[in-house]
């Protein structure tokens, strides 16, 4: 697919928010990065690889359309956490980039779940790939379930480029997290970008914009932390201050009750885990970790909804 001179190499992008979401957690606290994701970066990324499947200028690779789809809890249960999802929010308006949200469902043990998300935005980005005319649709995503997307997509003469990773880790738990794309999805699209190996790459050239500077960090510290909660019975909330912190995205709250109970990043809920030092007071509650007891043969505990206290 070769452009004209004069023609312009229209790009939608649509996002799996749940997805990125893991992935930015994955960079930022499990990998030797420990840096989010640039979503300004990774779309001038995108123009780039564009440029170079389509042997297009890369000034003529626009993207005129981006889409971010995901599940949210409703103000009344986010509390703290709306201010951190509405400072996500206005991120993606600086990048010109259109919010999709549905509401989120108590699942199986009152987990709480994303339902009808990639359906939303499988309708909404054939839609728009009709409307307005993509040579090229992005999408951030890893599931299967996207598949019957890509190929409504190809009947109408636009190819779908797949921005993934492949990453596994160990949870608070001790247990293995994997996240894969599904082999399928990727043997349909037009061309599937496996971004952990052109990370892992060290390729300054390929990379050196795809993550978010320190001092950008800094001024958007609580960029993520908005993560849907486990919900669990309300607890008494509890006071205390740092007992130690890990780099790696866990630490201890001194608690001489619980023998200094341990929390994950996962579980802060008023800033970003990097925000929070030696010493610091913190309010918390306290949950049973069902699966360390059982290891250890002895109750075991860990913080929740850690928050610090101003």
């Amino acid at each position: 697919m070769e452009k004209n001179p004069l023609d312009i190499l229209r790009i939608g992008i649509f996002y799996d928010g749940y997805y990125f979401y893991k992935v930015s957690n994955y960079y930022k606290y499990e990998h030797e990065r420990k840096s989010r994701i640039s979503i300004s970066g990774l779309h001038d990324f995108i123009r780039s690889e564009a440029a170079s499947l389509t042997k297009t200028d890369i000034r003529q690779c626009r993207i005129i359309d981006a889409h971010y789809f995901k599940g949210r809890s409703s103000a009344k249960e986010l509390g703290e956490k709306v201010q951190n999802e509405r400072i996500f929010e206005d991120i993606l308006m600086r990048e010109n980039i259109v919010s999709h949200y549905l509401p989120l469902r108590f699942g199986d043990n009152n987990t709480v779940q994303e339902k009808g998300i990639d359906v939303w935005l499988a309708l909404e980005a054939y839609e728009l790939a009709i409307y307005k005319h993509f040579d090229i649709l992005v999408l951030v995503a890893g599931d299967g379930d996207y598949v019957p997307l890509v190929r409504k997509l190809h009947t109408v003469g636009t190819q779908v480029m797949l921005i993934c990773w492949d990453f596994s880790y160990h949870n608070e738990n001790g247990d293995i997290v994997e996240t894969k794309t599904s082999r399928q999805l990727q043997d349909e699209v037009f061309f599937a970008v496996p971004m952990h190996q052109r990370i892992d790459q060290n390729d300054n050239d390929l990379t050196k914009d795809l993550f978010v500077t320190e001092r950008v960090q800094e001024r958007s510290a609580a960029l993520y932390s908005a993560k849907p909660d486990e919900s669990a019975p309300e607890t008494e909330e509890l006071t205390s201050t740092i007992y130690s912190i890990n780099p790696n995205g866990f630490g201890f709250i001194k608690d001489e009750e619980c023998n200094n109970v341990f929390f994950h990043y996962s579980r802060v809920i008023n800033c970003d885990f990097t925000d929070i030092k030696f010493g610091m007071k913190v309010k918390y509650t306290v949950e049973t970790d069902e699966e360390r007891s059982k290891r250890e043969g002895a109750p075991r505990y860990r913080a929740t909804k850690v928050a610090l206290i101003n």
